[in-house]
C-alpha cells in the first residue's frame, strides 16, 4: 500500500504525532510525508516527499496572534499550484492532518481522504466549546480542511469516531520523577513577557523552552533550553508542573504523567479557546491574561491540591487497522 500523509505545520504537534505514528504506519505499507506551513522548530525525522510554505500562524508579542501577519504571508495562486501538483492519484490512502493544501488537491483530483487527528474531533459538537462561539472560528475548524471521513483525537471520547490522544513512546515508557521544577512551553510569548515573574519566585526553578534559544543555559532561577524533544520530554517527565499553551499533545502528555498543568491558550486562537473549555471541564486551571500578578497565579496553582483524570493513551495499532478499514469501505 502506498500512503500519502499531510502534516499541517503550524506548530510542533502535528509533526510529533507524525513521527510517532511512522514506525506504526511503515507496517501497513510505503509513506510519503507532505509538509505544510513553516510554523514548526521541530526537525522532522520522516521522508518528507513534498513541502508547500502553505498557511502559517504568526504571534504577537506576548501570547496573542497576529492576523495581519498571517493574512499577508498567504499565497492563494501559490497554495492552488500546489494543491494541483499533488499526485494523490499515486496513493492508495490519503491521511490529512488538518492541512488545506492536502484538501483542495483531494477536490480537484476527486480522490478520497481521511481527516485524521485532533482537530477532526471538532466535526461533533459533542467536543467542547468555550461558553462564547466564534463563528468564524467554527467556520475554520470545520471547513478548512473539509474530509469525507474524521477519526478524532481528544483528551476524551466525546464522540464514536474520537479516539484517545497518540502519546509518545518516550512518554509512555517514562518513570516519572518529581525534580522540583516546573517546565515552560508557551511558543506565543516572548522571552520579556514573563521573566520578570519567573525572577520574582526566586525559590522556583523553571526550565524554559524558546524558539530564539540556541544552547541551554541558566540564568538566577531559569534555565533557558533550545525547543528539542529529546530534551523537552527529559524536562517534562521529571517537572512537578508544566505551564503551558492551549494546545493538544502537551497538556495530553503532562496529564498522562501525573503531572500539574497550567494552561494558557493563545489569545484569539479558536481552538486552544476549545481545548482550555476542555481542559477546565477536566478540573484544569487555565488563565485567560497574563498582567503583573502572574507571579501569584503560579504560587497560588503550585500551592493547590488537584486531582487530574487519568489520561488513556491511543492504542496506535489498533486506531490505524480502524483507520485503513474505514477507508477501504469508502
Amino acid at each position: 500500500m502506498k500512503i500519502f500523509y499531510a502534516i499541517q505545520a503550524t506548530g510542533n504537534g502535528h509533526i510529533s504525532r507524525a513521527t510517532q505514528l511512522y514506525p506504526y504506519l511503515k507496517k501497513f505499507g510505503e509513506v510519503d510525508f507532505f509538509l505544510s506551513g513553516n510554523n514548526a522548530s521541530l526537525n522532522a525525522d520522516l521522508p518528507i516527499k513534498f513541502r508547500s510554505a502553505g498557511c502559517s500562524l504568526h504571534y504577537s508579542k506576548c501570547g496573542g496572534l497576529n492576523y495581519w501577519d498571517i493574512a499577508k504571508n498567504i499565497q492563494p495562486l501559490q497554495m492552488y499550484k500546489d494543491a494541483k501538483s499533488l499526485p494523490l492519484k499515486n496513493y492508495d490512502v490519503v491521511i490529512n492532518d488538518f492541512d488545506s493544501i492536502t484538501s483542495l488537491a483531494c477536490k480537484m483530483q476527486k480522490v478520497h481522504s481521511v481527516q485524521f487527528g485532533h482537530q477532526a474531533s471538532f466535526v461533533s459538537e459533542n467536543t467542547p466549546r468555550p461558553e462564547k462561539r466564534s463563528v468564524m472560528g467554527e467556520m475554520i475548524l470545520k471547513h478548512y480542511a473539509p474530509s469525507p471521513k474524521h477519526i478524532g483525537l481528544h483528551f476524551e471520547k466525546y464522540d464514536s469516531f474520537i479516539h484517545p490522544p497518540i502519546i509518545k513512546d518516550e512518554i509512555v515508557q517514562a518513570e516519572p520523577k518529581n525534580l522540583n521544577h516546573i517546565t515552560v512551553y508557551l511558543p506565543s510569548f516572548q522571552k520579556d513577557c514573563l521573566e520578570k515573574a519567573f525572577h520574582k519566585l526566586s525559590d522556583v526553578q523553571f526550565h524554559w523552552f524558546l524558539n530564539d534559544v540556541q544552547t541551554k543555559h541558566t540564568v538566577g532561577n531559569i534555565t533557558y533550553f533550545p525547543v528539542n524533544q529529546k530534551l523537552f520530554n527529559e524536562s517534562l517527565i521529571n517537572c512537578c508542573g508544566i505551564i503551558t499553551g492551549g494546545g493538544f499533545e502537551t497538556p495530553a502528555e503532562a496529564l498522562y504523567l501525573r503531572k500539574k498543568v497550567l494552561s494558557i491558550p493563545i489569545r484569539d486562537h479558536y481552538e486552544q479557546e476549545c481545548n482550555a473549555a476542555a481542559l477546565k471541564k477536566m478540573g484544569i486551571p487555565v488563565v485567560y491574561e497574563v498582567g503583573d500578578n502572574f507571579d501569584e497565579i503560579i504560587e497560588n496553582w503550585l500551592n493547590s491540591i488537584v486531582i487530574y483524570p487519568k489520561m488513556q493513551a491511543n492504542t496506535i495499532p489498533e486506531t490505524l487497522q480502524f483507520l485503513f478499514d474505514t477507508y477501504n469501505k469508502s
